[in-house]
């Protein structure tokens, strides 16, 4: 691990103006952040984006991006990605449904789509949530992770691994970050613990900052290393308090490792 990357969705609260992201990339600046993925954004001019995160010593190490544009916009979406300067164009996941003949048929679209954007230098990624990790009905062990795993074109896409997702699937991070060696551009650092839901009394997954959960951290960082993960990226989709607190615990956590 070189640096200390974010996703932005982290602290979208904190970005709801120009005025209040310039506050926030000074603010992640200082507390050691370098690298940035984004996620939806910005509400404001895409240049002005980019000068504020240059500004303020930092760059983007990928997008979670429009499915749609993706498909039936390329040049404006080469265009955007050549102006924050990452070769990383991604989705946050593809929620259409768990059928074999839909994952079948994003797994084929997803290809053709790599392809056409590798020939301009980018590469399409996909990022996890724990519903991939579902069985789909009538295929027996087989999920849409194994799929996507075993026919996503190794060349043209890569994946970004979310820790805790991973493991609220009933998965090994451990295990996938070795099975995906050389596949991984951008690891998701997120943390999480069980809680029991007060009504239905059932355990939930609950994401905390890293180092304040259960994920063995010096387990994963050591096999992410192994396996040549390039970037490394905290990210707290809710958070109990102010989303600075909990970015900033995640980073003084980590340090560490650095």
């Amino acid at each position: 691990m070189k640096e200390l990357g974010l996703q932005l969705y982290s602290i979208r609260s904190k970005m709801e103006t120009e005025e209040d992201f310039r506050v926030a990339m000074k603010t992640i600046a200082d507390m050691g952040y370098k690298d940035l993925h984004t996620a939806g954004m910005p509400t404001f001019d895409n240049k002005t984006f980019i000068d504020v995160i240059k500004e303020n010593g930092m760059r983007v190490c990928g997008t979670h991006y429009n499915w749609d544009k993706i498909q039936n916009e390329v040049q404006e979406t080469i265009d955007l990605h050549r102006l924050w300067e990452t070769t990383n164009i991604g989705i946050g996941g593809y929620f259409a449904g768990l059928e074999y003949d839909i994952v079948k048929a994003f797994i084929k679209k997803f290809n053709e789509m790599a392809k056409i954007y590798a020939k301009e230098g980018f590469k399409l990624t996909y990022h996890n949530h724990a519903f991939e990790f579902k069985r789909i009905e009538g295929h027996g062990k087989l999920t849409m992770w194994d799929m996507l795993v075993e026919e996503l074109d190794p060349e043209n896409t890569s994946f970004v691994l979310d820790t805790c997702w991973v493991q609220a699937g009933c998965g090994d991070v451990r295990h996938w970050i070795e099975k995906l060696a050389g596949r991984i551009d951008i690891l998701h650092l997120k943390d999480c613990y069980p809680v029991t839901e007060p009504t239905s009394k059932k355990i939930l997954t609950t994401m905390t900052e890293v180092g304040n959960g259960g994920i063995y951290w010096d387990g994963v960082i050591e096999t992410a290393r192994k396996a040549g993960v390039k970037t490394y990226v905290v990210e707290q989709d809710t958070c109990p308090g102010d989303p600075f607190d909990s970015v900033k615990i995640s980073a003084d956590y980590l340090k560490k490792y650095l």
